[in-house]
């Protein structure tokens, strides 16, 4: 029986990897213009570091994450926890006090393949650490709007929202549960089961009957003092001013514990019921959380699954792989000797060629070269390489050009840069 992959998962062939590809360094290409250095991490890490980070009773922890060795390690879930894991194991603070690092990785969670969602999947985003200006708000959330739009993203909705300090949300959350508690026969089964452990999701149900109850619920921003209102304030105005547009939700909060103050997320009609494309918010607590100094810090993750969903279903234009610049055609077995040669020396200045491995007739060859798409093809034989001379035939129009010196045969002849 065949061996198949398992289930949540998917091959990335070639076609698709080239794509795929080319969009990562489009997107590399933006985090420099921003000025933000990659930072990779282990796939792997203690399971600690997500149990205090993301918070034991979101659902990743409690039952998506893929743990081994008697749970002492997990596969990472998410990329924010790591890369402060990384910044404070490393000292990064003392190299600069504002570290702005982006990462493009893959993430396992145990949970239900649907469209867009896998059990191992990529993610690219970026992560400031060390400032508390509102201005570094706005910069991530400009940041991820150029490489949305970099990419001909434009029918996008940025929702927006602070949820506070933990302080402000403690005193919302009593008024929240007191509202909640008259309706909570009423609820969901999610929302029912997050009212004592995590009530604040509960605001980014998806049920209609439990956002019809929170309807009338209490507004966590009316709950904020004035500084903080303040700053979110400044960040709105200055996204008016950058030609941002976007849409003030004050029901919007992550999935993740150690989100404060700032929340932002980027959706796509093009995405259907699951709609987000990317992601993100402040998290000032979590170096702290992780047994570290106090350093604020904004970031943001996106799926690399739905974007390449939202590209294809818009006509995104991919580039295409570089051509075959020439194939060779050998007769026999010094030709072949010969071909491999020639094709080492080509290689070498930057030409994409190819030769047969599998003995083929000159037929077969040719038949080859024509499916590889080849610009050009030289037909190698005994003739040939006695004399040191053949003809190189361009194959879209089967013109040939006489080459006086093949086994000499260099880069200008394919205009290769």
């Amino acid at each position: 029986m065949l061996i198949q992959k398992p289930k949540g998962t998917y091959d990335l062939l070639p076609e698709k990897a080239f794509q795929r590809t080319s969009i990562e360094n489009k997107i590399r290409s933006i985090f420099s213009d921003f000025n933000y250095n990659e930072i990779r991490t282990p796939a792997f890490e203690k399971t600690l570091l997500f149990k205090r980070g993301i918070g034991e009773e979101t659902d990743i922890v409690s039952k998506e994450m893929y743990s081994f060795n008697d749970g002492e390690f997990t596969l990472k879930p998410e990329m924010t926890a790591p890369v402060i894991r990384a910044y404070l194991e490393n000292s990064l603070y003392n190299e600069s006090p504002l570290q702005k690092l982006y990462y493009i990785s893959n993430m396992f969670r145990r949970e239900r393949p649907q469209a867009g969602r896998f059990r191992e999947f990529s993610q690219f985003g970026a992560e400031a650490i060390g400032s508390a200006d509102y201005l570094v708000d706005a910069e991530m959330i400009l940041l991820a709007d150029s490489i949305l739009k970099s990419l001909g993203i434009r029918d996008v909705k940025i929702r927006i929202n602070t949820i506070g300090t933990l302080a402000e949300r403690e005193i919302y959350l009593k008024e929240f549960k007191n509202y909640l508690s008259k309706y909570l026969n009423e609820l969901s089964g999610d929302s029912q089961r997050r009212f004592e452990k995590n009530p604040l999701r509960i605001l980014d149900s998806k049920s209609e009957k439990d956002n019809e109850i929170l309807k009338d619920a209490p507004v966590l921003y009316e709950f904020l003092n004035e500084n903080t209102k303040k700053y979110f304030e400044d960040i709105l105005s200055l996204l008016g001013t950058l030609n941002v547009d976007y849409q003030t939700d004050y029901k919007l909060v992550r999935g993740f514990d150690y989100y404060t103050s700032t929340t932002f997320e980027f959706v796509s009609d093009a995405l259907g019921a699951q709609n987000s494309l990317l992601g993100g918010g402040r998290y000032d607590l979590l170096t702290e959380q992780l047994g570290g100094k106090p350093a604020p810090a904004i970031g943001f993750a996106a799926g690399f699954e739905r974007l390449m969903m939202v590209l294809e279903n818009s006509g995104f234009n991919f580039p295409e792989e570089k051509k075959l610049n020439l194939f060779i055609v050998s007769m026999d077995e010094e030709s072949k000797i010969t071909a491999l040669k020639l094709i080492t020396a080509l290689r070498a200045q930057n030409v994409k060629c190819d030769t047969d491995y599998l003995n083929r007739s000159v037929k077969s060859q040719m038949k080859e070269a024509n499916r590889m798409n080849a610009e050009y093809v030289l037909v190698l034989g005994e003739d040939e390489i006695r004399s040191n001379s053949g003809k190189i035939k361009r194959m879209s129009d089967g013109n040939e050009t006489e080459i006086p010196d093949i086994l000499n045969i260099n880069s200008d002849l394919f205009k290769v840069s």
